[in-house]
């Protein structure tokens, strides 16, 4: 049986996070609200809560909030919340990625007026996660809720990207991390921030996910080779992403695929 993810993701993290902030502009024009940590339900076990961020938000009177996220994700219902709150909010809501927007962090994020993203930020979509015990009915059932908030999730981002469903649910059966150039291009980010807001992915711990980028490492400089004639290996181009977007017509196949099945 699969591990319960997000309890994993609060284990795993727990100490390292700043949670739910809220920091007015002096003028008071301009909000900043941050979430900084797990997505859950209920507080209890830490994280930022549907509640509180609902409450924090509705407190709200400035003319634009800024939404910093750095998030691994969490609970999709108390994400679903927190995006309706943002969606009904009279102020121009501008979201910033700040190190990472992944599972119910993403479309939290899609939520907001226009998406920033830093570079070597990233965004991740996947399938929704359950952990679920009991006769065959019962998780026959729980099946089937998680097949209806799939596609929930595809309408969703293919609505706020622009992107093909096929192609959104290929890429969350992938658990696809996209790069903040890869963000972009896909239409889950509108721009580039300006600066690094001092936020990244690899702050987390995210081994709960299959397809988390390493955190990356401090680069040592080449060694010179020992005979002076032997050629160097050219450096890799800097521009390459840790992820790039799967190949989605093998993706599809395999999911036509597992549908016959």
């Amino acid at each position: 049986m699969r591990k319960n993810q997000i309890l994993q993701l609060l284990n795993d993290n727990r100490g390292r996070v700043q949670g739910l902030r809220v920091q007015a502009s002096a003028d008071a024009t301009e909000v900043t609200v941050y979430v900084y940590d797990v997505i859950v339900t209920d507080d209890w076990w830490g994280g930022v809560s549907a509640a509180a961020f609902v409450q924090a938000l509705a407190s709200i009177t400035a003319d634009v909030i800024h939404l910093r996220i750095n998030s691994p994700g969490g609970d999709v219902f108390a994400a679903r919340a927190m995006e309706t709150a943002v969606r009904g909010h009279s102020a121009k809501v501008i979201a910033h990625v700040d190190g990472v927007a992944a599972s119910a962090a993403s479309f939290l994020m899609l939520a907001a007026d226009e998406v920033e993203i830093t570079d070597g930020a990233f965004v991740m979509i996947h399938k929704a996660w359950s952990f679920a015990m009991g006769n065959a009915d019962e998780l026959k059932e729980t099946a089937n809720l998680l097949d209806a908030v799939d596609a929930s999730l595809v309408r969703t981002y293919a609505k706020e990207t622009g992107q093909d469903e096929a192609d959104i649910a290929a890429w969350m059966a992938a658990e696809t991390w996209f790069s903040s150039a890869d963000a972009i291009e896909k239409g889950f980010a509108h721009r580039l921030a300006g600066s690094d807001a001092g936020a990244n992915a690899s702050a987390w711990n995210l081994s709960a996910y299959s397809n988390a980028p390493a955190p990356k490492q401090p680069v040592t400089p080449p060694t010179a080779p020992a005979d002076s004639s032997a050629a160097p290996t050219p450096p890799a181009a800097s521009g390459d992403p840790i992820f790039r977007v799967p190949d989605l017509a093998a993706m599809k196949r395999r999911l036509d695929l597992s549908h016959r099945l």
